[in-house]
């Protein structure tokens, strides 16, 4: 929350630095809800989060996260509502409550029937779909009503939401049909993968709304993923299916890491500035 504020102080402020920093926090958007999962226990009862819930609700965040620089490729403008700074909050307080209380006041019920975790996922999703999503909306309409939209088309706008969504539609697809039950065998590299995939599509819609360039319509990685999902629910892999996955996903990994590095490199090398000093020049 303070980077910005350092940048400026230090007038180091850059293109690289708001990548670094946006680049990041889509990563991070899958971990936290991962840390938080791992809190609440899976299947641990009644009070315990089966993966499919923990898969959508990853889902919703990741969206969420990835409609505030959708907002910034049409309107030129990154409006982070207060969602996100109450969500960091609450997720310090469940932490701060699970090593006093321990874990299991997470399983046992507030009222009858009901859970912490029902509050507190409630309240996840909530903040996104009901503070989040319709903020985002609203200014886009206000941007469109002041005729200061970026994009020309509404098909020009909605680009960078078509990999988002087929992404989603592909592992949605794989997690009801998968013939070994991929999610319930690796739960948390299944939402590890999906945090991967997620993050690289932002990545490169962040890329395309700093440097004002036209979005792709279909993200590479979707190609081998849905190769991979179609022989997996068809049942040509048979027993291959959890191995292929493993594959996928470490090359997932090695290809955002690897993406990572690259535009890291070439934005420093661009502006003549180091990745990790204040230095302002090199030598070209």
């Amino acid at each position: 929350s303070i980077d910005g504020k350092h940048a400026r102080r230090t007038q180091s402020s850059s293109p690289l630095g708001e990548l670094f920093d946006h680049g990041l926090d889509s990563w991070t958007a899958s971990i936290f809800p991962l840390s938080l999962f791992s809190v609440f226990g899976c299947d641990s009862g009644k009070a315990g989060l089966t993966p499919m819930k923990m898969y959508l609700v990853t889902s919703v965040v990741l969206f969420t996260f990835m409609l505030s620089h959708w907002e910034k490729y049409n309107t030129g403008v990154l409006f982070l509502p207060w969602a996100y700074d109450i969500s960091q909050l609450s997720m310090t307080f469940v932490y701060i409550l699970t090593a006093i209380v321990g874990v299991e006041t997470f399983h046992k019920p507030l009222f009858p029937h009901v859970y912490m975790t029902d509050f507190l996922i409630t309240f996840l999703v909530g903040c996104s779909l009901l503070v989040a999503l319709p903020h985002t909306v609203y200014n886009i309409l206000i941007a469109y009503r002041q005729k200061t939209l970026l994009k020309s088309s509404v098909y020009e706008g909605l680009l960078p939401l078509f990999s988002p969504s087929l992404l989603f539609i592909l592992l949605t697809a794989w997690t009801i049909f998968s013939p070994c039950n991929i999610l319930n065998r690796q739960p948390r590299l299944f939402l590890w993968m999906v945090g991967i995939l997620f993050s690289n599509v932002t990545c490169r819609v962040i890329i395309c709304q700093m440097s004002n360039t036209r979005s792709e319509v279909f993200h590479w990685l979707l190609w081998p993923l849905a190769l991979v999902v179609g022989l997996a629910v068809s049942g040509c892999l048979g027993t291959l299916e959890e191995l292929t996955f493993f594959v996928i996903t470490a090359f997932a990994t090695t290809a955002h890491i690897h993406y990572g590095v690259c535009v890291g490199k070439q934005l420093s090398k661009h502006f003549h500035i180091y990745v990790f000093s204040l230095r302002k020049r090199y030598a070209a």
